[in-house]
């Protein structure tokens, strides 16, 4: 088992569906042929999820508390468990998010940062978190990308959304739509595209990935006649691109090229905006995406959902994407080992 990678996984926000998923995943024995899994969270709360929320669970769970992620039995039926927190009981209460709660999940992810930076985790995996209960803890960061990014020391980073037929990068994330043609510049454009051309090859294995650029416009500008950031902006960060020897294509009307990507000419799709690229991505991997952060000197996957405080505690919540991103940090870990 030791030549399996040690996979750190943050509890997220404690009154939220991370402890769920995440004894729900781990009971899955097929898990354990890949990796070793590490829990970074509570233990009380993690017990009374176990014992009270998941009696359909087929296999018996037991907890192994650990100081260290070397000392992780990585068996099927023990969740290896590094207590970050010792919340009091009562504290929390499922789908009722607490400030305690709130700082708990926070020191989950700044540790998982620092014991993967130290190479104690192969890759990092977060369950999700409040970024309201972020800011009320204390830390105003827009969410784990920024605070990851902040405690990494990497100022350029892309966020990925990725499931089998179609992996999507975001040239702008979380901001109002009003305000996206006013964020697009050339270089931006062009970092997104490099940063995920470089991911592709250092974490997916692909020699020579080709990607596609989808454009701001309709009819990708129809000539400038609904907008001239594809000739301006887009176009000249392709070619750019270029130069340096990607191969990538595009600006594309975003209509048609994501049922084109999904057909598997390309490795990846490079989108203006949030919803351009996930409203495709979440139509064919609503279940199973995986949020990744590329650019990162560290491995980080997660889950591409939230805290879904409506049904935590109630054993219904579905692991089907923390599952695909601990294999996606599996398949990244050993991808990076390859690269060395």
């Amino acid at each position: 088992m030791k030549h399996l990678p040690l996979i750190g996984i943050t509890m997220g926000d404690p009154a939220g569906v991370g402890p769920v998923i995440i004894s729900t995943s781990l009971s899955d024995s097929s898990l354990y042929q890949c990796c070793r899994p590490v829990v970074l969270g509570d233990p009380g709360v993690l017990s009374s999820t176990i014992s009270s929320f998941l009696p359909k669970i087929p296999q018996k769970l037991s907890l192994n508390i650990i100081s260290r992620p070397a000392q992780a039995r990585a068996m099927p039926g023990v969740i290896d468990l590094v207590a970050i927190s010792e919340l009091k009981p009562g504290i929390i209460q499922p789908g009722r998010a607490a400030v305690e709660g709130g700082r708990a999940m926070v020191e989950y992810i700044v540790r998982a940062v620092e014991m993967t930076m130290q190479g104690e985790f192969g890759a990092m995996v977060t369950s999700p978190i409040s970024k309201v209960l972020m800011h009320q803890a204390g830390y105003i960061y827009d969410g784990h990308t920024q605070l990851i990014s902040h405690l990494t020391g990497t100022p350029d980073y892309v966020m990925m959304l990725a499931g089998e037929r179609l992996r999507v990068a975001l040239v702008t994330i979380h901001c109002a739509l009003k305000d996206v043609p006013d964020i697009l510049d050339r270089e931006l454009v062009y970092k997104t595209i490099a940063i995920t051309a470089k991911a592709l090859q250092k974490d997916f294995g692909f020699k020579s990935p080709r990607l596609a650029v989808a454009a701001l416009n309709p009819h990708a500008g129809e000539e400038g006649l609904f907008g001239s950031e594809e000739r301006e902006i887009i176009g000249p960060a392709i070619r750019m691109a270029e130069k340096e020897g990607l191969r990538i294509e595009g600006p594309f009307p975003a209509d048609t090229l994501f049922y084109k990507a999904a057909s598997g000419p390309y490795d990846a799709v490079v989108a203006m905006y949030h919803d351009q690229g996930l409203i495709p991505l979440k139509l064919l991997h609503f279940s199973d995406a995986v949020n990744i952060t590329l650019g990162l000197p560290i491995i980080r996957t997660s889950v591409d959902h939230g805290t879904a405080y409506d049904i935590a505690g109630t054993g219904q919540a579905d692991p089907s994407s923390l599952k695909a991103a601990i294999r996606m940090a599996v398949l990244m870990a050993e991808n990076r080992v390859c690269d060395l």
